[in-house]
């Protein structure tokens, strides 16, 4: 038989009748103090506190996201503009590097012309000098042929000075 049905259980005297009667007082104070709408307050308040942290950490997730596909679009355009840089600089280089290989043939040119003028120029001064020192010799040896040829033959003072003028004209 349940214990509850049990006559004895009423009696003024049990114990448990008393702490039954005082725990069905207890929670008539409680609830007419309002507590179960104090707590169901608290907790609304927790919910909506919990709620608002849940929408900040959606919001800031979608914030972070955002900033995340900018900065991987900034990281492409900036590796676009590393290879657009690249790109440029090797065009400078090999610009440059035709351009210089054009000055060089250039220089070269213009030296090794102007050594063939050199050249030339020594090679006249040269042709110049043995002219000059074959009708030096020409003269002389006309000299000693005439001196030789005259020496039997009287002086004549004319030709005599003639002769020494020769070499001084053919010079």
């Amino acid at each position: 038989m349940p214990h509850f049905l049990d006559p004895h259980m009423y009696s003024l005297d049990n114990p448990e009748l008393w702490v039954l009667v005082g725990l069905i007082i207890f929670f008539a104070i409680v609830i007419m103090a309002g507590v179960p709408k104090l707590v169901a307050g608290k907790l609304d308040e927790q919910a909506a506190k919990i709620q608002s942290e849940l929408d900040e950490a959606a919001r800031l997730r979608t914030e972070a996201e955002a900033l995340l596909a900018q900065i991987r679009a900034e990281k492409a355009e900036a590796e676009a503009q590393a290879a657009e840089m690249l790109r440029a600089a090797e065009a400078d280089a090999r610009r440059l590097e035709a351009e210089a290989k054009v000055k060089l043939e250039e220089s070269m040119a213009r030296r090794q012309a102007l050594a063939e003028r050199r050249i030339e120029q020594a090679e006249a001064q040269a042709m110049a000098e043995v002219k000059a020192s074959a009708t030096d010799l020409a003269a002389k040896a006309a000299e000693q042929i005439l001196a030789e040829r005259l020496a039997g033959q009287k002086s004549d003072p004319l030709l005599e000075s003639a002769i020494a003028q020769l070499s001084t004209r053919l010079n």
